[in-house]
């Protein structure tokens, strides 16, 4: 029985001494809390630019692909009527 009761006090005072949070502990946990806070702010703001950025490329290169095609169909109808005015002057 005395054993069981000096196991029970170690544990307790081993609970007592690893268990408390001193409000120093409280405070630092806090601030890497806050930190944290921040630190999370600036990525989603970073990430917001960095979407915006995506999209404007996005855009960008939509209009270069437009402007591609169209440049192609114009050398293909420019390319036709060379042919046909080839083919004229062979008939000749």
């Amino acid at each position: 029985m005395k054993k069981i009761v000096k196991l029970t006090m170690i544990a307790m005072v081993a609970s007592l001494v690893v268990g408390c949070a001193t409000n120093d502990d409280i405070a630092n946990l806090q601030s890497q809390i806050d930190g944290l806070k921040s630190s999370v702010s600036q990525a989603s703001s970073d990430a917001a630019s960095a979407k915006s950025a995506a999209d404007s490329a996005s855009a960008q290169a939509a209009s270069a692909e437009a402007a591609a095609n169209r440049a192609a169909q114009y050398a293909q109808e420019t390319n036709s009527k060379l042919d046909a005015m080839f083919a004229k002057t062979m008939r000749k």
